[in-house]
């Protein structure tokens, strides 16, 4: 068979049509499956938690929510003065809350709720570990950071 003859060129272009077309119907049914397997994948991903699960992931009270001081007293007396002392001024369990390294500026509110939520591995002082609380609600422990907060700004801790 010659190459150059007119006749076998266009029968081998037909027959490089034909595999060429196959080929692209085994690919595109390939393409298919791996478009259709995909599809879920990615809006699973996509299936981002909304506000609402992200501020009870966080431990945090509903938007606009204010902690009141008075309102912070009782649970603290309940969860965290065993630990932190009377007035959160620390004892031989666990460290002062009302000290500069727990000043907002470092120790933003939000740490209070992580801590609340997950405990805390030491790591300014040598009481050892802060265990989870779960039993107080984000609305208690926004009291709670209030009550400190508060108790801070009376001692010069701004």
């Amino acid at each position: 068979m010659n190459p150059f003859d007119r006749k076998n060129f266009n029968y081998l272009t037909r027959r490089a049509h034909s595999l060429q077309d196959r080929a692209l119907d085994r690919f595109s049914g390939r393409r298919n499956l791996v478009i259709a397997m995909t599809i879920p994948i990615l809006l699973t991903a996509c299936d981002v938690p909304g506000p609402e699960a992200r501020r009870q992931a966080l431990h945090l009270p509903p938007p606009g929510f204010k902690g009141i001081v008075e309102k912070g007293i009782e649970p603290f007396e309940k969860y965290c003065m065993v630990c932190h002392g009377v007035k959160g001024r620390g004892t031989d369990q666990g460290p002062p809350l009302i000290d500069r390294v727990y000043r907002p500026d470092h120790h933003a509110d939000l740490s209070f709720h992580i801590a609340v939520r997950d405990g805390v591995k030491s790591h300014h002082w040598r009481h050892g570990d802060m265990q989870p609380i779960p039993l107080i609600t984000p609305e208690e422990t926004e009291h709670i950071v209030a009550y400190i907060r508060e108790e801070q700004r009376r001692v010069g801790i701004e």
